[in-house]
């Protein structure tokens, strides 16, 4: 992991600014979303990607009934058929 050398406080209700030069670097718009994960004590944020509602995957996604499912997953279920 690399270090930005930028320290940020946390306000009173939780939250903390992103600098614009790592919203730029990550591709974070106003509206994206993040997803939160934690790692022993480190917290690891990530430019949220839906993904399949099976396995998670992000490639080759296609609508089905509202749900996301990857081009793999359909596959088998196929075969299950």
């Amino acid at each position: 992991m690399k270090s930005t050398g930028m320290v940020r406080p946390v306000d009173t209700l939780g939250r903390i600014v992103l600098p614009i030069e790592i919203r730029k670097t990550m591709d974070l718009g106003p509206k994206d979303s993040v997803e939160i994960f934690t790692d022993g004590s480190r917290i690891v944020l990530q430019k949220y990607r839906p993904g399949c509602i099976f396995c998670g995957n992000v490639d080759g996604l296609t609508l089905h009934k509202g749900k996301l499912v990857c081009a793999d997953c359909i596959r088998e279920m196929k075969e299950e058929n």
